[in-house]
């Protein structure tokens, strides 16, 4: 019998890790302000190329009905960065980094546009 194999500090597809949990809670409250008509964590899948793929966290559609991409981590990477690049050229959607701030730091979201 295989044991599927997962990724250091990877959840399994469709569970959220502690910091996407606390992004959902925040989109949540902008839905309910209206800000937001709309979101999802991991329903969708983007072809960069042959073999790769990006799975961003959290498909958004603002009230006014432009979709966003919102792409939540802890720490970001090289690889992520080049995804979220490649990603941010190839698709007609407004691709948003977002990164949880320390509480020394003043908590909330450090969020960077692509």
């Amino acid at each position: 019998m295989r044991k599927s194999v997962q990724a250091l500090g990877r959840m399994k597809s469709g569970q959220m890790n502690g910091t996407e949990k606390a992004y959902a809670q925040h989109l949540e409250l902008l839905k309910r302000a209206g800000e937001i008509a709309y979101y999802s964590f991991d329903n969708i899948n983007l072809r960069l190329a042959d073999k790769t793929f990006y799975k961003p966290d959290f498909l958004v559609m603002k009230a006014d009905g432009q979709l966003e991409i919102h792409e939540v981590k802890g720490q970001w990477t090289d690889d992520a960065l080049v995804k979220i690049k490649v990603a941010a050229d190839k698709f007609p959607f407004k691709f948003i980094a977002i990164m949880k701030q320390t509480k020394r730091n003043g908590g909330g979201w450090d969020v960077r546009e692509f």
